[in-house]
């Protein structure tokens, strides 16, 4: 039986979101071809095109509708009408529109049951607020399309996994936000993904907000009075949870395979640690030569996973972006969504 598709949102056309498809695609080809695996790519065929003769001119993308009874492995759906000329690189409202077009698109059929799940490439929050889509990221823009309260963001690089307690807002702010039911709900996402990838024991740690867990109240009383009892319900309630653990040896610990997945409290201190990982870094040049890791956005009723990196727009058009994080998203994409998907 021929895979079910996995919907590719072409993110911002002016980014690096058609060259890292298009190479993703043709390093996936084999599979493609044996029927393993199918993919349908949402945004604007005239980007998605353009990328395809520059860069994989052998492997044909044919464009199809919505309205058709079936679709070949690997085929381009466009998201919406072609306005004003996109260019790489070049921050648009255009760019912004296609980016929600090419989600909105993707969730409806998700919803549907057409495709197996959604990965996306990234968008320009610029570009999308210049557009009229006020969001702060695709978190937050699949929760309102999704009808969702409560999903949360997990990143993905090797056997790093890292959920969110919060993600886009102020520092000052995530103390209020990290709540006991947020963080049970935290909890909650993490383990059933934790199955779902086939990691039986779904060990959690849970990273302190404070230095030193607080120490004893010294600096703070949040990882005391707020985590600490939600981490001894869930641990009751039979699911494997550690914490809160100081966020300096967290997720070193991590690393070394004591636990599966930490949940960290906010954006940077859960960011910071798998991207230093999956980055690699020309020594010489200073430039990176690997982009790898995914996240993934957990408690939708869709599968959503997407590559851990921006637009790129100065090198947007260029034939250099590393298409490593999209193998990966589209990887992890076909783990959650089980077989035949």
């Amino acid at each position: 039986m021929p895979a079910r598709h996995l919907a590719i949102t072409m993110g911002d056309p002016a980014g690096i979101g058609p060259e890292i498809i298009v190479k993703a695609a043709a390093r996936l080809a084999p599979r493609i071809a044996a029927g393993d695996l199918a993919l349908v790519v949402i945004g604007s065929n005239v980007a998605l095109e353009e990328a395809r003769s520059r860069l994989t001119p052998d492997l044909p993308i044919p464009a199809v509708s919505e309205a058709d009874a079936a679709w070949p492995a690997l085929c381009a759906l466009q998201a919406g009408p072609e306005g004003t000329p996109i260019r790489p690189g070049q921050l648009s409202p255009e760019g912004g529109r296609f980016a929600f077009q090419a989600v909105e698109c993707g969730v409806r059929l998700a919803v549907e049951r057409r495709v197996g799940g959604i990965v996306t490439a990234p968008l320009n929050k610029e570009a999308l607020n210049a557009a009229g889509y006020h969001y702060p990221g695709h978190t937050e823009m699949l929760a309102e399309l999704t009808g969702v309260k409560g999903s949360c963001m997990m990143l993905a690089h090797g056997n790093m996994r890292v959920s969110h307690v919060t993600t886009h807002i102020a520092l000052e702010d995530v103390p209020k936000r990290a709540t006991p039911e947020r963080l049970r709900r935290v909890i909650e996402l993490t383990h059933d993904a934790l199955i779902r990838l086939g990691l039986g024991r779904a060990r959690i740690a849970v990273a302190a907000l404070n230095p030193h867990a607080g120490e004893g109240g010294l600096f703070g009383r949040h990882d005391i009075d707020v985590a600490a009892p939600v981490i001894a319900d869930a641990v009751a309630a039979g699911r494997d949870v550690v914490g809160p653990v100081p966020g300096d040896t967290v997720f070193v610990k991590l690393r070394a395979g004591q636990y599966d997945a930490v949940i960290a409290n906010y954006h940077d201190q859960g960011h910071i640690p798998v991207k230093l990982l999956g980055f690699e870094v020309d020594p010489v040049t200073g430039t990176w030569n690997d982009l790898s890791g995914v996240n993934i956005t957990l408690g939708l009723p869709i599968i959503r996973t997407s590559v851990d990196h921006g637009t790129a727009f100065d090198i947007a058009g260029k034939g250099i972006a590393n298409e490593q994080s999209m193998v990966e998203a589209i990887e992890y994409a076909e783990r959650l969504a089980g077989p035949g998907a």
